[in-house]
């Protein structure tokens, strides 16, 4: 693709972050780097299209090109969950007129309105009065009759039905485990490689997002546990799911199947509203700049989408098929961005966030009393930056929550932590900084700064850290996790 022999120049990324999906039309290493420079921080890989072996390659090229280009770079894995979906079909598809009469059976179809599925109990575990939905929703059937090997549909909304189309079954409770054998497989493979977040898909409780958890660590790994929402039960139990999950994912796609559609634009605010309750990162994902599989512009709708998602306060953007499969990849990803530049403008110097629920992060009392005084201060002395150092993560993820707009920069001995945030709102971690002590970290901070252009002398800078980042370390009455010292650095301007 010609878009690809430009120059590499990284743009300024906005604070709203990018995640995006890997696929044929950006895989190469020289691909992935100009997604990168034009803006994204996440890669996510979609085991619900291929399996270990073929996303192995692209995990390598991934962390091949975060060294070539020096900037952290975060992989999700996106496990495919109990996505239900049609077996083969005609190529040509079938075409479903309003009033026909097929049926859903459970092995061997032998005609030609004999439709099968990948879930086999799926007939046993219908009842009469359940709509079916395929093909994202176009084309939707009533349940009218049950039989031992069958269950016989009428169609209400008509339109073609395709191979491997997935199928909706809203308000149908179903028995299928939210982690199958595959997934289970598919997660070990994501610890094992180092990943920084897994999604579980159709979460519906929060136990779920537990045994996930449970798997990440048996496997040694610290992976963050991203949970979807895109069931209608998980809407029912939102806010034990936020709590115990990582962050979110509003999965418009299937939610907006699973529920009516009219009620997704107040689900997608209600989820991000109780995730900012809960200090928990959220993504928008599905059909953000859709039209931009073809065209090498957005419509205006998509545009206020992204917008839209941006003033809501969501953490990041997800862009799908746009960058997975589509023509204009970097294209989409320089216009998600240059929306999210331009919408966070308007933000600009509204007072912080603080939280409402107690406890939201895990944070220890003393470091969350810290970063709001630090976001206060930032904002009153007009600081040019605000640099945390953060062990695990969990302080600049608080900084981050509060949407302070001094660039906030998060430095840590862990480069794991530092992939970590790449999903934080505003926050852009930087490698080689002296993270261990906290006059180190002031005086790489006054040079870097300047050498980059984001400050000159005279600026003021705010560092948040911990006693035990002092020299000598000698403080030990806080344990390690905690950040008790806020300073504020008079730039000096001198360039190393």
């Amino acid at each position: 693709m010609d878009e690809y022999n430009l120059p590499l120049n990284r743009v300024e990324k906005a604070r709203t972050k990018i995640v995006a999906t890997v696929g044929p039309s950006c895989c190469e290493p020289s691909q992935l780097a100009i997604l990168a420079r034009s803006g994204v921080s996440v890669f996510r890989l979609n085991m619900a299209h291929a399996g270990p072996e073929q996303q192995q390659p692209h995990v390598d090229h991934i962390r091949q090109v975060s060294e070539d280009i020096n900037e952290p770079l975060a992989i999700l894995v996106d496990l495919a969950g109990p996505k239900f979906r049609l077996g083969e079909l005609p190529d040509e598809g079938i075409f479903c007129g309003r009033d026909e009469t097929f049926f859903l059976v459970k092995q061997n179809p032998s005609a030609a309105n004999e439709l099968v599925t990948s879930y086999q109990a799926l007939v046993d575990e219908l009842s009469l009065g359940d709509l079916v939905m395929f093909a994202d929703g176009t084309v939707s059937m009533l349940v009218e009759e049950l039989f031992p090997d069958r269950a016989r549909l009428r169609v209400q909304q008509h339109g073609i039905i395709r191979s491997r189309q997935g199928i909706n079954l809203p308000g149908v409770k179903l028995s299928a485990p939210a982690i199958s054998v595959e997934d289970h497989q598919h997660a070990i493979w994501a610890a094992k490689t180092g990943v920084d977040f897994v999604s579980l898909s159709f979460v519906r409780s929060p136990d779920e997002v537990r045994t996930l958890k449970d798997i990440i660590r048996s496997n040694s790994s610290t992976a963050r546990v991203i949970a979807k929402i895109e069931k209608r039960e998980a809407l029912e139990r939102l806010e034990e799911i936020v709590a115990e999950a990582d962050g979110i994912m509003v999965a418009r796609g299937d939610l907006g199947v699973e529920i009516d559609v009219a009620e997704m634009p107040l689900a997608q605010k209600r989820i991000i509203r109780v995730c900012h309750e809960y200090h928990k990162p959220v993504i928008i994902a599905t059909q953000m700049l859709d039209s931009m599989h073809e065209s090498q512009r957005p419509t205006r709708a998509e545009a206020t989408d992204v917008a839209n998602a941006v003033l809501d306060g969501a953490d990041a953007c997800m862009l799908s098929g746009e960058t997975a499969i589509g023509k204009h990849p970097r294209l989409a990803v320089e216009m998600m961005n240059r929306i999210a530049q331009v919408t966070e403008k308007s933000l600009e110097g509204l007072p912080i966030r603080q939280s409402a629920k107690k406890n939201a992060g895990g944070l220890h009392e003393v470091t969350a009393a810290v970063v709001r005084g630090a976001g206060t201060m930032a904002q009153s002395l007009n600081a040019k930056l605000v640099v945390v150092a953060s062990h695990s993560g969990r302080t600049a993820l608080a900084l981050s929550q509060q949407r302070n707009f001094s660039p906030t920069i998060g430095v840590s001995s862990k480069e794991s932590t530092l992939r970590l945030m790449c999903l934080y709102w505003g926050v852009t971690p930087l490698r080689n900084a002296p993270a261990e002590n906290i006059e180190q970290l002031i005086k790489y901070t006054d040079e870097w700064a300047c050498r980059v252009g984001l400050a000159a002398k005279g600026d003021r800078i705010v560092i948040v850290g911990g006693s035990h980042l002092t020299a000598g370390q000698g403080n030990k009455k806080m344990s390690s996790g905690v950040h008790d010292i806020v300073v504020v650095h008079e730039v000096e301007g001198t360039i190393a």
